[in-house]
């Protein structure tokens, strides 16, 4: 064989070694990725943990200038981040139930004090009644469970 022709042999190989692990990679995440939903990892994060999760996954979706405030006097805001030209103030509810009217309130008085086009509630759980009445009222967009969900599918 002539050395030019070992060399690519060379190369091909190394070639096929970087790919195969990159597949196994990509597997054991997507593997973890789906235990993760299956487990409910929200439910056990800390709320600003749960702040900086959903940061990453508005990153992941497209966002840009995704910034978490501060943790106390942020009034009623945890993320703001901006997409397609629009500007986005965004409240992070981590509970054990429904999420109430009052997180929709504050997330319209904070998108007005931040000067954000729209505002949205995102949580591990889903909104009562009443919330998605107000939310309707009030043009706050409500991004439940299932929506986080689908957004870390995509």
């Amino acid at each position: 064989m002539q050395q030019s022709q070992l060399t690519i042999l060379m190369a091909i190989i190394i070639a096929i070694i970087v790919l195969t692990a990159a597949a196994i990679l990509l597997l054991k995440c997507v593997r973890r990725f789906r235990r993760y939903r299956r487990t409910g990892f929200m439910d056990e994060m800390e709320g600003h943990d749960f702040e900086y999760f959903c940061a990453e996954l508005l990153e992941k979706q497209g966002f840009i200038e995704v910034e978490v405030t501060r943790g106390s006097g942020d009034f009623g805001v945890d993320i703001l981040a901006e997409k397609d030209g629009v500007t986005y103030a965004i409240q992070c509810k981590r509970y054990n139930g429904p999420v109430g009217v009052e997180a929709v309130l504050r997330t319209y008085g904070g998108c007005a004090y931040y000067e954000r086009m729209v505002g949205a509630v995102m949580t591990n759980q889903y909104f009562t009644a009443p919330a998605v009445e107000a939310a309707k009222k009030l043009q706050i967009l409500l991004w439940d469970r299932g929506y986080i969900d689908e957004m870390m599918e995509e």
